[in-house]
């Protein structure tokens, strides 16, 4: 028997899938995307040495761009059209130009930078070089390194304070962490803390930093006006991920072997909750209003929402991609972007609905990690 092809009922169908992922599109715009502007996704693929740059609103990947061995410490410069990362095998800051996406600088920083930050008007880049135990500070305009000290051993990270003061920078083999002058670098104190330092989160008005322990159930309390340890508190769990919430008064601590969220209290310095929340929550992303928190669980290949004033799990677990890990909200929290690290995906969330659902997943490149934003 033959068949004839019946081409007006081909081509009805091709239209009707245009519309259907025309209108997709349309609903994730976000109200604030003016048009001329770009929302895209940049991320880090460790396997390949790349970053994926993938368009937000047209739910596509538009670039593979080769950055270097290990890329880590994914940034969106907050004032500048670029993105910024490290290179941890090769030592160096790499810069991106998202106007062309091509790479356009390469700047040695040292041995095994794991992770930069920014200060607040994108003029200066931190970095340190856990290596070569070093920290430095770059001019994001000339690309030019313009202060170097010495650390403590194996410095893990460098982050700046609010109001872009202080740089505080955990030594892990130390277990101490240096508080210096961020304009010269210059060392202000080195406070003991709790075994193997890693994250940091200072709190807004720069009063306190807490910083998470890489091998023990605790994180450390520092007192930033005299420069002293206030207390090392006992978590239920290994801490996995630090998210402030924007007034400073709690901090979520996603722990994977504690298979929940813990609370902690920044005014008292207590853990106040503990939320049983899957498998192996790891890391998490908050709402611009602070009322949901996105969870993300690896083990469970999902991403749980928390309702923060009811300390409750929102309507539905998110199934996404294998192994989700990073996530970010887009400005104005229209979209939830989750990186499945097993399965080389970017998962896309419709998120400023009540039951948030799975829109999309746009191919990456090898074993995705770092992520970061950018609205241009």
């Amino acid at each position: 028997m033959k068949y004839r092809l019946n081409y007006r009922l081909v081509i009805l169908i091709l239209a009707l899938g245009g519309l259907a992922v025309r209108e997709v599109a349309l609903e994730l715009r976000p109200s604030f995307l003016r048009p001329g502007l770009h929302l895209f996704a940049y991320v880090g693929n460790t396997g390949d040495g790349t970053v994926t740059a993938a368009d937000l609103v047209k739910l596509s990947s538009v670039a593979t761009i080769p950055v270097g061995p290990a890329p880590t410490g994914i940034r969106a410069n907050p004032t500048r059209k670029e993105i910024w990362g490290l290179s941890s095998t090769g030592g160096y800051a790499w810069v991106l130009d998202v106007t062309t996406n091509q790479v356009v600088a390469r700047i040695a920083v040292g041995a095994e930078p794991y992770a930069l930050d920014f200060s607040a008007d994108g003029s200066r880049a931190f970095v340190a070089a856990s290596g070569s135990n070093t920290v430095v500070a770059i001019d994001c305009a000339t690309r030019e390194i313009v202060a170097r000290v010495r650390a403590g051993h194996r410095p893990w990270i460098a982050r700046i304070s609010p109001d872009g003061k202080l740089l505080l920078v955990s030594n892990r083999d130390d277990s101490t962490v240096s508080i210096l002058d961020a304009a010269s670098l210059r060392s202000l104190a080195v406070v003991p803390v709790a075994p193997d330092p890693e994250q940091i989160a200072i709190l807004p008005d720069g009063s306190k930093a807490f910083v998470t322990s890489g091998t023990r159930n605790q994180i450390s309390v520092v007192d930033l006006k005299r420069n002293v340890l206030l207390a090392n508190l006992a978590l239920g769990g290994t801490p996995d991920a630090l998210i402030l919430k924007p007034d400073g008064g709690e901090l979520y601590i996603p722990s994977g072997n504690a298979h929940g969220l813990l609370i902690v209290n920044t005014t008292t310095n207590e853990v106040g909750d503990f939320l049983l929340l899957g498998m192996s929550p790891s890391a998490a992303t908050l709402t611009g209003d602070s009322q949901t928190l996105f969870v993300s669980d690896p083990a469970a290949n999902r991403v749980v929402p928390v309702a923060i004033q009811t300390r409750q799990i929102a309507q539905g677990r998110i199934s996404v991609g294998q192994a989700p890990r990073t996530c970010q909200l887009t400005p104005g929290g229209d979209i939830l972007v989750v990186v499945d690290t097993a399965s080389d995906e970017l998962a896309i969330i419709r998120a400023n609905i009540p039951s948030p659902i799975l829109t999309t997943l746009i191919p990456t490149g090898s074993r995705p990690r770092d992520l970061a934003i950018k609205v241009f």
